[in-house]
């Protein structure tokens, strides 16, 4: 159905050429089947006859930040959103312009970031997630107690020799297991990952190079089917630093067992508050 949108307005763009809203939804129906590239065409095309439009500008930069053009995407994602015209008040522009300024080292991410909370966009200005469900708590940190699992935290406490074991053997044998991290979430240095589970489904046969550790998860059908998460070893080298970042959604904890750590110099920040 959304390709014979796209052929419709298509169709509709060659008899109305001037029709400026038109484009605009064509250009939405290209990243609706995911052509990023066929929308940033579109948008291109209506910036360069109403160069004001900010439709047309918060898209236009949402498709450059996804092309990690950061800089050049600030201008249009900031210029959109401030022209208030329909269609621009969207947390996916909120959010992707405060980790544009972030990353070139803008502090007004955060007036960005309240604003978006102020619209109704984001549960706080630290809670950016645009995936939620409602009333539940909200903290940077939890005691196991707190979580009400418990179990699953000590069982992972008792065996975490165990575990790091494994972890380590995997490594030794066979490194291409850690794939780098995809999220384009690293600022500098390296971040391997080797996935147990994915959004409640074992992650093809990473299990049977640690079988013992897979055992244990077996346990937990909350933790191992959770479809909004992934178990994973996690393996950062020295000198590597991550952007700050949100989850999708609030509907999950994420639970970290530290295995290898230097004594000295690792650091991890929730909110304002650094441990």
């Amino acid at each position: 159905r959304m390709r014979g949108s796209l052929a419709t307005l298509e169709k509709l763009c060659q008899i109305f050429p001037e029709d400026i809203g038109l484009k605009n939804d064509l250009g939405v129906a290209h990243l609706l089947l995911g052509d990023n590239k066929g929308a940033k065409k579109v948008y291109e095309e209506v910036l360069a006859v109403a160069p004001g439009n900010g439709f047309a500008k918060v898209h236009y930069g949402f498709i450059l930040k996804s092309e990690n053009k950061i800089a050049e995407s600030i201008p249009y994602l900031k210029e959109g959103l401030e022209s208030g015209e329909p269609g621009t008040d969207d947390g996916r522009f909120y959010f992707h312009l405060g980790d544009a300024l972030q990353r070139v080292g803008d502090s007004s991410a955060y007036h960005w970031y309240e604003l978006g909370h102020k619209r109704g966009h984001f549960a706080s200005v630290w809670q950016r997630s645009l995936y939620n469900v409602d009333g539940l708590k909200a903290q940077p940190w939890w005691t196991p107690k707190e979580t009400g699992y418990t179990d699953l935290v000590k069982t992972l406490e008792r065996n975490w020799k165990t575990i790091r074991d494994e972890a380590l053997a995997v490594m030794d044998q066979n490194t291409g297991s850690f794939i780098p991290e995809e999220e384009n979430l690293r600022e500098k240095g390296e971040w391997g990952q080797y996935t147990l589970w994915q959004q409640g489904k074992k992650a093809g046969n990473a299990c049977q190079g640690v079988p013992k550790t897979c055992s244990l998860l077996e346990r937990y059908p909350e933790a191992t089917g959770c479809k909004r998460g992934q178990i994973k070893f996690s393996v950062m080298q020295p000198g590597t630093h991550v952007w700050p970042h949100t989850g999708p959604t609030n509907c999950r904890l994420r639970m970290h067992l530290g295995l290898v750590i230097p004594k000295q110099g690792c650091r991890i920040r929730c909110t304002d508050q650094t441990r």
